[in-house]
């Protein structure tokens, strides 16, 4: 039994079928894997202004396996409807430097308080994050950032390469 066959003369399976296949890329893209554009100058050197696109694991919503020093994409508190991304800095219970532009006190530090995520962008001066508007609510947080696209010479398989948090480990044996 071949595709016209089956559909031939039957206009509402082929409307079934259509919506089924919606609903699941809808499935797909918000709650396992999207793409999207890294451009911005907040983000520079690690997501040129633009050209680079990204992977963002949509399994990851609202802090979920997020560490210190991964890029989220979420959802910006003082612009209703639009989304940035930046990198972890602290999560619930950490103490960070706050370093905020308009803070008289500059070595003001303070703990990230539960339920919430402390997030800069790698261009400081750039950057409109945490020291702007506080720790961000982790339910803010729609994914995060796992590889890279940037569309360089004819060869597919360098067009993608995996996204680390950027975080080396300490060596404490070298004492």
């Amino acid at each position: 039994m071949g595709f016209t066959s089956r559909y031939y003369g039957h206009p509402f399976r082929v409307l079934f079928s259509i919506g089924k296949s919606v609903a699941f890329a809808h499935l797909i893209w918000n709650y396992g894997v999207a793409w999207g554009s890294g451009s911005g100058a907040s983000m520079m050197p690690t997501f040129p202004v633009l050209g680079k696109s990204v992977i963002i694991d949509r399994r990851c919503r609202r802090g979920r396996n997020v560490q210190v020093g991964d890029c989220v994409v979420y959802n910006i508190p003082i612009e209703p409807g639009e989304e940035g991304i930046k990198r972890v800095l602290g999560m619930p219970g950490d103490y960070v430097l706050m370093n905020s532009p308009d803070c008289k006190n500059r070595n003001h530090m303070i703990q990230v308080p539960e339920g919430h995520c402390y997030i800069m962008g790698d261009n400081l001066p750039w950057s409109r994050d945490s020291r702007d508007f506080g720790p961000l609510p982790l339910a803010l947080i729609k994914g995060k950032v796992v590889a890279t696209s940037y569309l360089n010479g004819w060869n597919p398989l360098k067009w993608w390469s995996k996204f680390d948090n950027g975080l080396k480990p300490v060596d404490t044996t070298s004492e």
